[in-house]
């Protein structure tokens, strides 16, 4: 029996990247309600992206014995969809086996499609991983760990591919990153910095109901909402992905830590607090809103939003917040030289950081949109050099 066309949706996930690991998989009919089959399974340790390549191939495989002769596959993976769709390149060792072993499966099975989706649309796919790994870790309903049901690998080393002893480059999932290992790389463009920087991935906390109302919010200490967390929940998939990251250093108010919490979680790591990334205090205004704050006080609200060293009525100025950046980032610098360290902090405390790295004046920080839960990367090198390399990335969310 032949089926004229299936929905496969897969996932996989890794605690502590690498990490116990495992992948689900799920058939559906054309219709997307009735279920054929479905795949999970645990994998001893391995990373994200190993994980999610085997729900790939186990979901395609599964699709392959009902007789598919098309197949849409949905996964809540960039990397993998934009991979195997041939638009990113493959330049991991542990991936590429893998995605061979997925593309000669496809190629069976005559038209094989690629979507990304939203990961609360690969819910069924991710509770299948998830159930996996912890019945390979013995956490289901106190169970002893299941028994590895691996016996198939032998047969093809593609799939007994793990990630533990290969480099894992933090941006392999743009393509834009240099080959760092070598010693006195160039830097990028016309810096000419040498050797490897420190490269700060820079995470704007999730939402909360202060900035869901656009209000200024800063010393305060508002809480994620339930979005705010599903953002800091996919952003940390995401940083796992990439893998290779030293720290996870936070601004110490709440909103960035539960952010940074989630982060840290999932690379296997610990949460470090820096008071210098706090956010700017807006004093009398917080909680304001800009139309609300510019009716209490006209005047300075006017030279406040145009001149770095005005402070709101008992804040800060933005020439302030310069400082205590600086610092912060002199700090970090000296601590984690020539690592990949996720910092997660607020507004102006990224646009600061991003201002120091493009070396240009104040004007950045009332040009430049960042939106909730975004990444940018700043570099910074030993001799003094420094770049940007990606600004408000939110295609993770």
């Amino acid at each position: 029996m032949s089926l004229p066309e299936v929905i496969v949706e897969a996932d996989g996930g890794s605690r502590g990247n690498p990490g116990p690991a495992g992948y689900g998989a799920v058939v559906y009919a054309a219709d997307h309600v009735r279920v054929l089959a479905e795949r999970r399974e645990f994998l001893d340790i391995a990373t994200n992206n190993v994980a999610e390549y085997r729900g790939l191939i186990a979901g395609l495989e599964a699709a392959a014995e009902l007789g598919a002769e098309s197949v849409l596959v949905r996964m809540d993976s960039k990397l993998v969809v934009e991979q195997m769709s041939g638009r990113w390149k493959i330049k991991h060792a542990a991936l590429i086996p893998l995605a061979d072993r997925a593309r000669r499966i496809a190629d069976g099975l005559g038209r094989v499609t690629y979507s990304w989706i939203p990961r609360a649309q690969n819910s069924y796919a991710d509770r299948l991983a998830n159930e996996a790994m912890d019945e390979g870790t013995g956490i289901a309903e106190g169970r002893a760990p299941a028994a590895d049901t691996r016996q198939g690998e032998a047969a093809d080393p593609a799939l007994a591919v793990t990630e533990r002893d290969l480099p894992s480059w933090i941006d392999e999932v743009r393509d834009v990153n240099a080959e760092q290992s070598k010693p006195a790389q160039p830097g990028p463009g016309w810096t000419g910095a040498t050797g490897r920087p420190t490269r700060l991935l820079l995470l704007r906390h999730g939402q909360t109901e202060l900035s869901l109302e656009r209000r200024y919010s800063g010393r305060g200490n508002p809480p994620l909402t339930a979005l705010g967390r599903e953002q800091a929940a996919r952003a940390a998939k995401m940083l796992a992905a990439k893998g290779d990251i030293a720290a996870v250093i936070s601004s110490p108010l709440g909103r960035a830590r539960e952010t940074a919490e989630a982060a840290a979680v999932a690379l296997g790591v610990a949460v470090e607090v820096h008071d210098g990334l706090i956010e700017t205090d807006f004093g009398a205004w917080e909680g304001l809103t800009f139309a609300e704050a510019a009716q209490r006080d006209p005047g300075l609200h006017a030279r406040w939003i145009g001149d770095p060293t005005v402070a709101a009525p008992g804040g800060e100025s933005f020439e302030e917040v310069l400082e205590r950046v600086r610092a912060a980032l002199r700090d970090l610098l000296e601590r984690y030289p020539g690592a990949n360290v996720v910092v997660v902090s607020h507004v102006t405390p990224i646009k600061t950081l991003l201002r120091l790295a493009l070396d240009v004046g104040p004007a950045l920080l009332y040009r430049l949109h960042l939106d909730l839960a975004s990444l940018s990367i700043a570099e910074f090198y030993l001799d003094g050099g420094s770049s940007v390399r990606l600004v408000n990335d939110t295609s993770y969310l």
